[in-house]
């Protein structure tokens, strides 16, 4: 895969905050085909309860079906909605995973 300098970077690290190790991960740097040229606002919907609102919007390419998050010690698991095209997208809630140490 080859890194265009003009495609966009969607990968996001927050800063730990009050002892957690949250970092939101999304895309990682690519060259976007020309369907997927241009970024979407999507926000993530369930989870737990304790999940940041800073976490829960995100920007991605239009081609993304899954998006994790970090959160606690593991990784908060979203998948696009079906929806009805309208905007922001809506990925929902499908599991949690834990990091292996």
């Amino acid at each position: 895969m080859t890194v265009s300098e003009s495609a966009p970077t969607v990968r996001t690290a927050n800063p730990i905050v009050n002892d957690d190790d949250r970092i939101a991960w999304s895309v990682p740097a690519m060259t976007l085909s020309g369907e997927a040229a241009g970024i979407i606002d999507v926000v993530l919907e369930g989870g737990p309860a304790n999940l940041p609102t800073e976490l829960r919007s995100h920007r991605v390419s239009p081609v993304e079906h899954k998006i994790k998050v970090r959160h606690y010690g593991g990784y908060e698991h979203f998948e696009r909605d079906s929806g009805n095209g309208e905007a922001p997208v809506v990925f929902r809630w499908t599991g949690r995973t834990r990091i292996a140490e």
